[in-house]
């Protein structure tokens, strides 16, 4: 259920027998041929394809997140790391505030992660609650079937070019290989997008879309695992 489309009462008759929620966390980045906010885009329709059948409430995806490293790329937005670990907390008290106990967030930025450790130290100031924290792209199930399909997989690479990040024009057919991580994280914002020519960190540009409905599929079925349970 996405809240956008709830009024404030389902919200509260809801609440009166259940207090899980989901929380997206996505990104406006680079992401080569693709769109922009392939992060968030993924984020939130993955949590809202996995909480459908369940009947969870799925909050708005948040569309910025932490990537300065790509900030030389136009159309990139990067938080403040206080910043966004404000915005979550903020958040997270929101939801805390409303009755929510059990939260689920979907992330789908690896430079988000601040907001994981910040979620371990607000479940401390606020006991009684549960909070799980789920990079979706690389959980252990998902993450082994794209090595499955191919082990050359990396940001902006097939391994995000799902139908809906898509973007109308052709895309490179040709393998890119892979750069060098340690290398990149050295370089400033400038340095960073002279490495990386259009932002493929390595692997081709496109696989078929049953490949990737399978990645999409295992995706869901752990994600939907997760909000589940256990939670105790």
């Amino acid at each position: 259920m996405k809240i956008s489309e709830m009024s404030w009462q389902q919200v509260e008759d809801y609440l009166k027998s259940d207090d899980l929620g989901v929380l997206p966390l996505g990104s406006t980045e680079q992401h080569a041929g693709l769109s922009l906010s392939v992060d968030s885009i993924l984020a939130e329709k993955i949590a809202l394809d996995a909480a459908e059948p369940l009947g969870i409430p799925v909050f708005p995806v948040v569309a910025y997140g932490l990537t300065p490293y790509f900030t030389a790329f136009p159309g990139t937005i990067s938080l403040r790391v206080e910043t966004y670990v404000s915005l979550v907390r903020d958040i997270l008290d929101g939801m805390y505030a409303q009755g929510f106990r059990r939260i689920v967030i979907v992330n789908g930025h690896g430079g988000n992660a601040p907001a994981g450790a910040y979620a371990i130290e607000w479940m401390a100031d606020h006991p009684g609650t549960s909070v799980k924290f789920h990079n979706w792209w690389n959980a252990p199930d998902t993450f082994q079937k794209v090595q499955d399909i191919d082990p050359v997989a990396s940001h902006a690479s097939w391994m995000e070019n799902f139908p809906w990040t898509r973007l109308p024009g052709d895309l490179p057919t040709q393998q890119k290989p892979m750069i060098d991580l340690s290398r990149m994280r050295a370089m400033d914002p400038a340095g960073v997008r002279k490495y990386l020519g259009d932002g493929n960190f390595g692997g081709y540009y496109q696989r078929s879309d049953e490949e990737m409905q399978a990645i999409w599929d295992t995706g869901v079925a752990e994600t939907r695992a997760l909000m589940e349970g256990p939670w105790e």
